[in-house]
């Protein structure tokens, strides 16, 4: 089964990674999101790629969520000896690729190219596509005004309530060739439990991807999406507190009414079982499992159920 899976964030990577265990070599497409992508120290970050690059090539770090296990920080201490701001935390073995990610894009390279060389040499099978090769950026709207998602998410901790949503760059953008390419072949479509404001809805607004998701559908491909939320509460990042802010309800049936009408099946936890008939009343095939990824083996089980019910 080719499918192709929109993810953002540590979820995203892990149910990227289930779905690497059960599907062969080649036959899934990542694509990701890059809105949250930032400069830091002259070099080009991109987070949401690296936790699904380091996830699918079995070096992360598991108890963080983040970055490269078994990191050292000798450049961070450095920079902040030399006055640097340093609340950005960027491991020496992670600032390997950020350098070669720079170097390349500035000899020419789009960002696609960059990034399945960085995955050609790490060896994972899995393409993880950027969604987008020009910059789009997350910006939120809080009470003391507009900041770069990064100053949000990381320097202040998530802490503001967030007010608004914009990605500056996403009408100008346009999806890259080999994103095209994936769902033009898909068979599947799954859209991973990231964050659906600031995860999923910046690849939904290149130009271009909507589009190519309605196509694939239209010709006989189905999509499912796998519930971030769980019992009212997000198991990592801000994306229960976010949705109350916006004014989305903190639930499963909240983040269905969202997908409703870009996917055929959601999959949802136990817990959030009785739920499932308002989620079919809205036009959803409702799955009820365990959708805790607690190790290998529960992202490949949640993963294989998720593919079976789009079978």
């Amino acid at each position: 089964m080719k499918v192709v899976a929109l993810a953002g964030g540590v979820g995203g990577a892990r149910l990227a990674h289930g779905l690497q265990q059960v599907l062969a070599p080649g036959d899934l497409a990542v694509v990701v999101n890059t809105a949250d992508d930032t400069e830091r120290h002259g070099l080009l970050v991109c987070p949401d790629h690296d936790t699904v690059l380091y996830t699918l090539a079995g070096i992360a770090n598991r108890e963080l969520g983040w970055g490269i296990a078994g990191e050292s920080w000798a450049v961070m201490d450095q920079l902040g000896v030399y006055g640097e701001e340093t609340w950005f935390r960027l491991g020496d073995r992670d600032l390997a690729a950020h350098i070669v990610r720079t170097a390349r894009l500035r000899g020419g390279a789009r960002l696609t190219e960059v990034a399945l060389h960085l995955q050609a040499s790490l060896g994972v099978p899995t393409r993880i596509l950027p969604m987008a090769d020009t910059p789009v950026r997350t910006r939120v709207l809080v009470d003391a005004g507009w900041l770069d998602f990064q100053d949000y998410f990381v320097r202040l901790r998530q802490e503001p309530d967030v007010r608004g949503v914009t990605f500056d760059g996403a009408p100008a953008a346009a999806a890259p060739a080999e994103v095209r390419d994936a769902f033009a072949s898909a068979e599947a479509i799954v859209v991973c439990p990231s964050n659906p404001v600031v995860s999923v809805a910046p690849i939904l607004a290149v130009p271009g991807i909507r589009e190519a998701i309605d196509a694939a559908r239209a010709r006989g491909a189905r999509a499912a999406a796998v519930s971030p939320i769980i019992g009212g509460r997000a198991l990592k990042g801000p994306a229960d507190r976010m949705l109350a802010s916006l004014g989305h309800e903190v639930s499963a049936l909240g983040v269905a009414r969202m997908y409703a009408g870009l996917v055929d099946v959601f999959v949802l936890d136990t817990v959030d079982a009785d739920l499932a008939p308002a989620i079919e009343a809205l036009g959803l095939r409702a799955v009820v499992t365990d959708a805790f990824m607690t190790d290998d083996a529960a992202r490949a089980r949640l993963a294989a159920e998720t593919l079976s019910a789009l079978a």
